[in-house]
């Protein structure tokens, strides 16, 4: 796909740092039908775009990304989710691990479930002190099969990683660099500027070294996502139509504690 074709990402250019911005803010940038199909062929595209060498990705408006859209999650807990929901979300998390060329998420606002995966997959991770990080699966009934449980385990280590994914609990940016989940927490107004810089400093390095270590660090990664993404997207499609995750969803338009275990 050609970037002019994208509808829900927008892009911008700053010298050979492109920009990259989930560009639904009224909702959030939850991730929408039409924005799972982008972000599964964006990290192909931008690879192969020209006229940029670093990558920053982000969210419009208040949040980085609240994750899943709740009106796909009823539609797939109602049997109706496409074939491709699969393909395409192995192919947003292999994206990003093949991708060359160094990415940092600027993680503005709130980035939850598949917005969180999405983030932490990248190179350098920046985000704001205020904004909550989560992967709340388990808060509506369903897996974190679609990367969480590959990714947050490497960065934060086993018991602090099953504490976040079995309970859902959220962690603010500050809280976040502090135990490594993230590499740079500060102020929103600073945001900006931190990571224009970091970008810059990367665009004046030698390319190809600096490409070819990336690729290098990440093949242990790529392995462990091929021995377990199958696995988790699996288990998750599995706990998409139950009973839980019906109910999960119920209790969030409702906005009450969930009841598991209903049958």
């Amino acid at each position: 796909m050609n970037l002019d074709e994208y509808q829900a990402i927008k892009f911008d250019r700053r010298g050979r740092v492109l920009n990259i911005t989930f560009n639904l803010p009224d909702q959030l940038n939850a991730v929408s039908a039409r924005l799972h199909t982008e972000i599964s062929t964006l990290f192909y595209d931008v690879q192969l775009d020209p006229d940029s060498d670093i990558l920053v990705l982000t969210g419009a408006g208040r949040a980085f990304s609240a994750g899943g859209d709740f009106e796909q999650m009823k539609k797939a807990n109602a049997g109706e989710a496409a074939n491709t929901t699969v393909i395409e979300s192995k192919k947003m998390i292999f994206g990003l691990l093949d991708l060359e060329k160094p990415i940092i998420a600027k993680v503005n606002g709130h980035a939850m479930g598949l917005g969180a995966t999405l983030a932490l997959f990248c190179d350098v991770i920046f985000a704001a002190e205020h904004a909550l990080i989560a992967d709340p699966h388990v808060s509506v009934g369903i897996v974190a099969g679609d990367g969480g449980a590959i990714i947050w385990p490497q960065l934060i280590g086993y018991a602090r990683a099953k504490h976040y994914l079995m309970t859902g609990d959220t962690i603010n940016g500050k809280e976040a660099a502090n135990i490594g989940l993230v590499n740079f927490a500060l102020p929103a107004e600073e945001l900006d500027q931190a990571v224009d810089a970091y970008a810059d400093k990367l665009a004046a390095g030698a390319q190809e070294a600096i490409r070819w270590t990336k690729v290098s660090a990440n093949i242990g990664l790529k392995q462990l996502a091929h021995s377990i993404m199958d696995v988790g997207l699996g288990y998750e499609m599995m706990s998409i139509r139950s009973a839980d995750h019906a109910e999960g969803i119920a209790a969030f338009e409702e906005r009450r504690k969930p009841e598991f275990g209903k049958k």
